[in-house]
């Protein structure tokens, strides 16, 4: 690897649970040597919440498409989004993707049956089957909604369930994960590695090696690379660790999107 691996997963302030100006960002991004970043701020449309993530697109893209232009000769810029995956939005979702030109969308799965798991409230009313629930929301909403590149954070549930006294491991939810991973693969999606998880005090990005492995045995190739940073103290955090995670796995490149399209950089 020559240059600092390309972070595709980054927030700004225009997404509702960060304040960093897209600057800071970049300046971070920079200063690690890094050749190319992608911002993907969340857009959870028709959710109720704390925090409003519906994302001001028409806004957002005039600013990223400016920053692009200014900092084009040091910097490839991409444009990507987060998308909230939720079954009953699919149309909305389609029809948003085909209206915007983005880079790279993550489909991620934040809400269930209304429901963040960032919350006490998840867990309560899904007492005994949190990470069932999570597992068989994500799969329906990837068999009907095909309009995103890359799934984040598979098991973003699991940030939150040790504080609930949930143990996990891919071995004990195989058969909910697996079909997941099956999907993927058939759809030509990728599979991110969120180095989040590590960040925020797991000792595994999500999800964590037993996983990409998995993938990597069912024939999954497409993998991308993403910090989840919400601020530029965890952008690029933990790629080393990941990056050495994944050739043990048996990969040797990850997937670097622009216009839609993967392109394939080394590891």
């Amino acid at each position: 690897m020559t240059d600092y691996y390309a972070d595709q997963h980054l927030h700004t302030e225009f997404s509702g649970d960060s304040d960093t100006p897209p600057t800071e960002q970049i300046k971070k991004a920079a200063s690690l040597g890094m050749k190319k970043i992608c911002f993907t701020d969340h857009h959870d449309y028709d959710v109720v919440s704390n925090i409003d993530f519906n994302l001001d697109i028409p806004l957002y893209m005039k600013k990223m498409s400016r920053l692009k232009e200014e900092y084009g000769g040091k910097l490839d810029i991409g444009v990507g989004i987060e998308l909230g995956l939720q079954e009953h939005i699919s149309d909305y979702l389609n029809n948003l993707t085909e209206e915007y030109p983005f880079d790279f969308i993550i489909g991620s799965v934040h809400f269930i049956d209304g429901l963040d798991p960032y919350y006490p409230e998840f867990f309560k009313v899904n007492n005994g089957r949190a990470y069932e629930c999570y597992f068989e929301t994500t799969l329906n909403c990837i068999k009907r909604i095909k309009c995103y590149d890359s799934l984040g954070h598979l098991d973003y549930i699991v940030r939150y369930g040790k504080k609930h006294g949930l143990n996990y491991s891919y071995s004990q939810f195989a058969d909910y994960i697996d079909p997941i991973l099956k999907q993927i693969i058939t759809d030509g999606k990728a599979l991110e590695c969120n180095s989040g998880g590590i960040s925020r005090g797991l000792n595994d990005p999500n999800p964590g090696a037993d996983v990409f492995k998995r993938y990597k045995e069912l024939g999954g190739e497409l993998i991308t690379l993403g910090s989840d940073a919400h601020s530029p103290e965890t952008l690029g955090c933990f790629f080393k660790e990941c990056g050495e995670m994944l050739k043990g796995c048996g990969f040797e490149y990850y997937a670097v999107y622009k216009d839609r399209k993967p392109f394939m950089e080394r590891l």
